[in-house]
């Protein structure tokens, strides 16, 4: 199948963009089936502002907790409830393993 150039809105900012054939390729090997919406640079802000300005993931909320089995201090990317126990990493790998 051959594919052409092929100019798109951009439903961002309104102005349009070239979908080109090499991207068309591309997007058809990774089993695609529907067009960009956006121009590169929409995508690029968009993706910037999800994952912050370095590109890459936001670093998680850690809290502080106390190992329910070592009794080590240690943080824990979930808020810990009252009754519930909190392992450090390593008394939780422990557990996970001896089941």
């Amino acid at each position: 199948m051959s594919f052409e150039d092929k100019s798109l809105t951009c439903a961002d900012c309104g102005n349009e963009f070239i979908f080109t054939a090499e991207e068309q390729e591309f997007f058809q090997s990774k089993g695609y089936t529907n067009e960009p919406k956006r121009c590169l640079p929409c995508r690029q802000a968009r993706k910037a502002e999800r994952y912050g300005s370095g590109g890459g993931y936001r670093p998680r909320q850690m809290f502080p907790a106390v190992c329910a089995e070592c009794g080590k201090d240690t943080e824990v990317p979930f808020e810990p409830r009252e009754g519930r126990p909190v392992y450090c990493s390593e008394c939780f790998t422990k557990i996970r393993n001896n089941r």
